[in-house]
C-alpha cells in the first residue's frame, strides 16, 4: 500500500519515530491508542446521534462502534499482557488541530461532509502511522497486529469517504478532500516527535 496513492497524504511519517519515539514508549503508545480506538466509536456514535434519518449512516456507523470498540478491548487486552494498566485519556492535538478546519456555517449537510472527511483524514493517517509501525517496529507481535489494523483503517477511510460522496447533495467533495489534505499537510509537520499515535 502506498500512502500517497492510496490515502493522498502529501507528508509520510518518518520511520526513525518508530526507532526514537515509539519503542521507548510502548507503554504510553499503547494506552493512546487505546483511547485513538474509544474516540473513533464515539465519533460515529455521534454522527449516528446527529443523523438519524441517514439509514445506511446508522448501519454503517453502528458496525464501525463495535469493530472500534473491539480494537479497544483488544489494544487493552495486550496492555495488561505487558503488565501495564491503561492510564488516562490523551488528548490529541493533531485531532484538536483538524477539527479548527471544519465548516462553522453553512448548511446541516455541508457540517456533515465537513465530520466525514474529517473522520476520514483521521483514519487515513492513522493508517499510514500503523503501516509505518508494522514495518518498523522490534515486536514481532506488535508489527502482526498494527500490519492488521492498518487494513482496518484503510476500509475505515473509504467507508467515509465513500458516505461523503453519498450524501454529498451538489457538494464537491473531492475539492473539499483537496482542502482537508492540504490543510493537514501543514498541520502533521509540527508532531511525529511525541509517544501518541498521532504526535
Amino acid at each position: 500500500m502506498s500512502e500517497r496513492t492510496i490515502l493522498k497524504l502529501q507528508l509520510p511519517t518518518d520511520p526513525l519515530w518508530v526507532k526514537n519515539v515509539v519503542e521507548s514508549n510502548i507503554e504510553e503508545i499503547l494506552t493512546d491508542h487505546a483511547f485513538c480506538e474509544q474516540k473513533a466509536a464515539s465519533n460515529a456514535i455521534t454522527l449516528i446521534v446527529q443523523n438519524p434519518n441517514l439509514s445506511d449512516l446508522v448501519q454503517e456507523m453502528a458496525a464501525l462502534v463495535q469493530e472500534e470498540m473491539d480494537h479497544f478491548k483488544r489494544v487493552h487486552d495486550i496492555i495488561l499482557e505487558r503488565g501495564y494498566i491503561l492510564g488516562r485519556e490523551r488528548k490529541d492535538d493533531y485531532v484538536n488541530e483538524l477539527r479548527k478546519f471544519l465548516s462553522s456555517g453553512g448548511s446541516r449537510n455541508a457540517q456533515l461532509i465537513d465530520r466525514l472527511l474529517l473522520s476520514a483524514m483521521i483514519e487515513a493517517r492513522s493508517c499510514e502511522r500503523f503501516k509505518v509501525m508494522s514495518e518498523h517496529i522490534g515486536d514481532a507481535r506488535l508489527s502482526e497486529f498494527y500490519h492488521e489494523l492498518m487494513i482496518s483503517e484503510a476500509t475505515h477511510y473509504t467507508t467515509f469517504i465513500r458516505l461523503a460522496k453519498k450524501y454529498a447533495n451538489g457538494i464537491d467533495v473531492d475539492k473539499r478532500w483537496k482542502e482537508f489534505l492540504d490543510y493537514e499537510a501543514q498541520v502533521i509537520q509540527n508532531y511525529g516527535k511525541s509517544e501518541t499515535i498521532h504526535g
